[in-house]
């Protein structure tokens, strides 16, 4: 069983703040997007690759790989999975990634979204795929880092 010590929902995916609080905080030394255009987007590769943390390695898998590859890390690999919406997650849960927490840090606002907490925006298909992986036993919390309060996850179904 692959040791997934985050499940992050961000849209900027690697950037400062999870480079430098959540992997820290939860002993992350992978960090795995797992983003279909982005594992074959070289550019943003590098641009993420810098934000890193030496200590971390990272791995940018589609969906479909990510799904096909997980339950083979090796024990010494702490993962960080970074998805950039919550229908990337659900495919992940629903191909068999053990998920059992998604942590909701950054989802921008932008046309046809409603801003429902802090850092974060929603449309009617992303409040569907929160409430189905809630149905699947998923976890949520809306926390943008981690030295700050959880955010109460109901916004999200307002």
């Amino acid at each position: 069983m692959p040791d997934i010590v985050l499940t992050r929902i961000d849209n900027r995916l690697i950037h400062g703040q999870v480079a430098t609080q959540w992997c820290g905080v939860v002993g992350a030394n992978l960090l795995l997007v797992a983003n279909d255009a982005v594992s074959t987007d070289e550019f943003r590769q590098g641009l993420m690759n810098m934000a890193a943390p030496a200590y971390a390695q990272t791995r940018f898998f589609s969906i479909e790989k990510t799904i096909n590859i997980i339950h083979k890390a090796s024990d010494k690999q702490h993962i960080a999975i970074i998805c950039e919406n919550p229908q990337d997650v659900l495919k992940l849960v629903e191909g068999g990634v053990p998920i059992k927490k998604v942590n909701i840090g950054n989802m921008h606002m932008t046309d046809g979204k409603r801003q429902v907490a802090t850092s974060v925006a929603v449309d009617d298909d992303d409040v569907a795929c929160f409430k189905k992986l809630q149905d699947l036993g998923v976890a949520l919390e809306i926390k943008r880092v981690p030295d700050t309060p959880a955010e109460s996850i109901d916004k999200l179904f307002k």
